[in-house]
């Protein structure tokens, strides 16, 4: 287990500019203290507000959950951010809230007294993301355990949202106190909690477009909505999968008819429909047909994964809830790796035209629909992946029947290397606040922000990391959140923003002298 209590041999707390790093000892009490009383029981009520993104309640406007998640987050914020932390909701008609705070500059030759924000416009900026919305409910909770009703169980709190991604704002807070109790200097830090996450983020580019110049000179990228492959050290992520998802749908018939009567001159709209994947995927392998969609993996990301095959082995699959005995597609942890981060796979997530099979009398029926959810690799364009899946499954219509695909994406994103200053940090953060070596990999889930910031900031430094481990479970049945990570997560966050301020006061071209990070890809 990673050491929690004490200091770690080998890691100094200060920079040749003096006292002006986190004292992790003191930090460390004061996490423990907030995330074991006031972070953990907020969490537990923002887990029993059923606040499903807009995707999966198109009533949530009405409904008023995502609106009580929101005034829980910011109430939480003014409570516990100090003295000249600014908190707002900002709300736009049409749109789910933005929850903002913003942490004014704090200056190393004045530390005692917070620096008033300048105009936004050029000021240096560490921008940092959460989001409130949740995934639906889905089946398959273990007794005692819903969605909506948190339950602790030793170091876990089980239910909807505490994992992705509701621990985040408050781990985001629990920094930013950090940092403020012992009156460090740091750049000006702006959060951004949005609430449409889980619907693929369509709100946030009219937010990120409002907020135009308030976003300053955006240098770092803290985002908290990724996994990490142990709870046994800090997990940065270098890319995530785009998606392609699509309606596909065949009709044979304008009603239902006897199947007796009409099976074996009228064809199956299921049959054609499972031809029409067969153009897409291969049945026997589940390897994808498209060559747009099979890029070649970068040598930097083929290393990459098999230094996490070496850190996780059998753990990379041994972590899903297998039925029976069901084996993976890949059996090497790092094909595995490979697999799940940079390249495509396609699932079948719904369906429609199937009815219950205590609802259905012996019909052919007229139609079937599937949503399908294709993963992209991460260099993968999404518009342009959703118009060949378009016109390779439309061509040529099996016995002329009526096929229709429609579709959208979320393109996926390939972090740009890593400043020196940056890898240091991270590497000194994983050994303050987990005791071990950090480590870095792909995620095979889409951030869409991301990629947009990536475009509006090309100059900047990014470190997408979480607290999805194994067996957290999002969007399935059974998620919960690893507290003692979290507590982890929001000490490294701290460390890495006062890390960076100490960066920036080193003369052009000097390096951080600490430790001499473990090579991360």
């Amino acid at each position: 287990m990673s050491n929690l209590d004490g200091t770690n041999a080998g890691v100094a707390s200060t920079s040749a500019s003096g006292a002006e790093l986190l004292d992790v000892a003191r930090a460390r009490a004061g996490l423990r203290a907030l995330w074991s009383g006031a972070a953990r029981d907020a969490l537990v009520e923002y887990i029993a507000i059923p606040a499903r993104s807009p995707a999966f309640d198109s009533a949530w406007a009405e409904h008023g959950h995502i609106e009580r998640a929101v005034a829980l987050a910011e109430r939480f914020a003014r409570e516990h951010l100090p003295p000249g932390a600014a908190v707002e909701v900002l709300r736009m008609p049409g749109r789910t809230p933005l929850l903002t705070i913003e942490m004014p500059a704090r200056s190393a030759a004045s530390p005692a007294a917070v620096v008033p924000a300048e105009a936004a416009t050029g000021e240096r900026t560490i921008l940092l993301y959460g989001h409130l919305d949740k995934q639906p409910e889905m089946t398959g909770w273990h007794e005692g355990l819903g969605p909506w009703t948190p339950v602790l169980r030793d170091d876990r709190l089980y239910g909807r949202g505490g994992a992705d991604d509701g621990y985040a704002v408050f781990a985001i807070v629990a920094a930013l106190r950090a940092l403020a109790e012992q009156a460090l200097p740091h750049a000006r830090c702006l959060a951004l909690i949005e609430c449409s996450e889980e619907s693929g983020s369509p709100d946030l580019p009219a937010w990120v477009e409002a907020l135009g110049e308030r976003l300053g000179a955006v240098e770092l990228v803290v985002a908290l909505d990724s996994g990490c492959g142990d709870y046994e050290r800090l997990w940065t992520t270098t890319s995530l999968r785009g998606i392609a998802m699509g309606n596909l749908e065949v009709e044979v018939l304008t009603e239902g008819v006897h199947s007796g009567d009409a099976s074996g001159i009228v064809p199956s709209s299921f049959r054609l429909l499972r031809g029409l994947l067969d153009r897409l995927e291969d049945v026997a392998t589940g390897a994808i047909r498209l060559p747009i969609l099979n890029p070649e993996i970068p040598l930097l990301r083929v290393e990459q994964a098999r230094r996490t095959a070496e850190i996780l082995g059998a753990a990379v699959w041994d972590r899903f809830p297998w039925a029976g005995a069901t084996r993976p597609v890949v059996t090497s942890p790092e094909a595995c790796v490979l697999a799940r981060t940079w390249r495509p796979a396609l699932s079948v997530i719904a369906g429609d035209g199937l009815p219950a099979p205590g609802d259905a009398g012996s019909v052919l029926r007229p139609r079937t629909l599937l949503r399908l959810s294709m993963r992209l690799p991460p260099s993968v364009d999404a518009s342009s992946a959703i118009k060949e899946m378009q016109r390779v499954l439309e061509a040529d219509p099996p016995q002329g029947a009526m096929v229709r695909f429609h579709g959208h994406g979320q393109p996926g994103w390939h972090a740009p290397p890593e400043a020196p200053w940056l890898a240091t940090a991270l590497a000194v953060a994983s050994k303050e606040w987990f005791g071990r070596d950090g480590a870095a990999m792909g995620e095979g889930g889409t951030i869409p922000f991301m990629g947009m910031l990536g475009e509006r900031f090309p100059d900047a430094q990014f470190v997408i990391t979480g607290v999805l481990g194994p067996g957290s479970n999002a969007h399935g049945p059974n998620e919960f959140l690893h507290l003692p990570t979290a507590e982890r997560l929001s000490g490294a966050v701290a460390s890495l923003v006062a890390r960076h301020a100490a960066f920036k006061r080193k003369p052009t071209g000097a390096d951080e002298p600490e430790l001499v990070p473990t090579p991360r890809g």
